[in-house]
C-alpha cells in the first residue's frame, strides 16, 4: 500500500518539472517532495541542500507520482516507473502524446491524468490544460488543479480528443508569441534601427498588448480594431498580415501541423 505520507514523486526535473518543483516549494506544500533526475540541475542540488526536496532517494510508490519525461522516453523507462506506482498512488503526465490509455496500460493503474503546461509557468504566468478519464473522482481532478496551480491557470477537465487542439495553442502558442517579437525586431533592425532597440521595443510591445488584452472585457479583434485608423500606419501593416495566404492561413496552417504531430506521437 502507498504511505499516507509518502507525498509528491516527480520524476524529470527538466525546466517544467522543476517550475513545478519550485512552486510547490514556494507555496508551502507541507508533504515530502520527492524528485529523480539522473542528471540533477544546480536548483535541484541546492533545494535538496536546503532540505526542500529529497533528490533521488529509493524508489517507493508514491501518494502522487507526476512524470516529466520526454514522450519519446517513456516506453524505455515505463518499467521502472512502476516502482513508484502503488495501488493507491494518482498519476500525473506532462508529457505531450502519450493518451491516458498509454499511461494506464505502461504504468499498470487506471488512476492516471494528463497536464499540459506551457513555459510562462516558469513565472507563474501559465496555462495547463487538464486531462481526465471519465472515472476520475471529483477528489482527484480538485487535487490536481491545487497540484498545477503554482504554474498560473488551469484549464479542464477537457476530454481527450480536444487535447491536441488545445495543445497546440496553449502548449505551442509561447513560441509564436516569441517568434512575433523576434519577426518584428528583426523588421525593425531591416529599416535602420539599432538592433536593441528594435528588440527592447518588440518585446516591450508584445508584453504590454497582453498585459492589454488580459485587462479588458473586449475581444482581440476589439482591440486591433481600436488602434487601426483607417487610412493609418497600422491599417498598411496589416492589409499585409491579413491579405489571403498571410497571418491567418498560417497560423491556421501551423496549428494543424502541431495537432497532427501530437497526433503521431500518440501513436508512436
Amino acid at each position: 500500500m502507498t504511505r499516507p505520507d509518502a507525498g509528491l514523486t516527480l520524476v524529470g526535473g527538466g525546466r517544467m518539472g522543476s517550475a513545478l518543483a519550485g512552486g510547490w516549494i514556494q507555496s508551502g506544500y507541507e508533504g515530502q517532495i520527492a524528485v529523480h533526475d539522473p542528471k540533477p540541475s544546480d536548483q535541484l542540488k541546492a533545494w535538496e541542500a536546503n532540505g526542500k526536496i529529497r533528490l533521488n532517494p529509493a524508489p517507493s510508490p508514491a501518494a502522487t507520482l507526476v512524470v516529466a519525461v520526454k514522450p519519446q522516453v517513456f516506453g524505455t523507462i515505463s518499467d521502472e516507473l512502476k516502482a513508484f506506482v502503488g495501488p493507491d498512488t494518482l498519476v500525473l503526465s506532462i508529457m505531450a502524446g502519450i493518451t491516458l490509455d498509454g499511461l494506464a496500460t505502461g504504468l499498470g493503474t487506471p488512476r492516471v491524468a494528463r497536464a499540459m503546461p506551457n513555459t510562462p509557468g516558469l513565472i507563474g504566468k501559465g496555462m495547463t490544460l487538464l486531462c481526465l478519464p471519465q472515472t476520475a473522482s471529483a477528489d482527484d481532478a480538485n487535487a490536481l488543479h491545487k497540484l498545477l496551480s503554482p504554474l498560473g491557470d488551469v484549464e479542464g477537465p477537457i476530454t481527450e480528443d480536444k487535447i491536441s487542439a488545445a495543445t497546440a495553442i496553449s502548449g505551442c502558442g509561447p513560441a509564436y508569441g516569441f517568434l512575433l517579437a523576434e519577426v518584428m525586431a528583426a523588421a525593425g533592425v531591416a529599416h535602420g534601427l539599432d538592433a536593441d532597440m528594435a528588440l527592447r521595443l518588440a518585446r516591450k510591445t508584445v508584453e504590454g498588448a497582453g498585459a492589454l488584452m488580459m485587462s479588458s472585457d473586449e475581444p482581440p479583434s476589439t482591440l486591433r480594431e481600436n488602434v487601426t485608423s483607417p487610412g493609418g500606419v497600422t491599417k498598411a501593416a496589416l492589409d499585409v498580415l491579413m491579405r489571403d495566404g498571410a497571418m491567418p492561413s498560417l497560423m491556421e496552417e501551423a496549428v494543424a501541423a502541431a495537432v497532427r504531430r501530437d497526433r503521431e506521437l500518440s501513436g508512436e
